[in-house]
């Protein structure tokens, strides 16, 4: 499937979570096997040779093709998530938000400074989980080969807050 038609699986939530939001919802994708396939393929393709040891999933949705893509890519996965979900011995990045801030956490013995990490989440917008989820591969002394995104709001402007380059988004809006 090209990116056109991937796009046909994203539903227009207008006015959520709030009004003037419009919330681009994947459960279409996620309810179809063939888009969910195609759309895995796609956001792995410019990693495929790139050694990746993990992925990241990032909260809650970035779970969903965080796994998928770790599978494909024969590479372990790893979540991020928000405060006291996760035990053992963690580390925290706190970032802003449009309206406060938020906090993310990692077990801290999950990474080890000789892994290749893809970070991935569902949707970029501001850039500020994903930042922050940079700032906690950096302390475990992991490196970042890149980001991926299903979905980049690119009036946002959030990859201009990513410090790596290697960006990669499948549907921009």
């Amino acid at each position: 499937m090209n990116n056109t038609t991937l796009s046909k699986f994203i539903k227009d939530i207008p006015n959520f979570p709030k009004e003037g939001i419009v919330f681009k919802d994947i459960s279409p994708l996620l309810a179809s096997k063939e888009a969910r396939e195609s759309m895995t393929q796609s956001l792995i393709a410019p990693y495929k040779d790139k050694n990746i040891d993990v992925v990241i999933g990032i909260e809650s949705r970035g779970f969903l093709f965080g796994m998928l893509m770790a599978d494909a890519l024969n590479a372990k996965f790893v979540m991020m998530r928000k405060p006291g979900k996760l035990p053992g011995e963690i580390i925290s990045q706190e970032y802003q938000l449009e309206y406060g801030t938020d906090t993310l956490e990692i077990q801290k013995d999950s990474l080890s400074s000789r892994d290749n990490v893809l970070i991935h989440d569902d949707v970029l917008a501001t850039g500020g989980t994903a930042a922050a989820a940079l700032s906690l591969v950096e302390q475990t002394g992991a490196t970042t080969v890149g980001y991926s995104f299903i979905i980049e709001l690119d009036f946002l402007k959030g990859k201009n807050l990513l410090k790596n380059p290697n960006v990669h988004s499948i549907l921009h809006y």
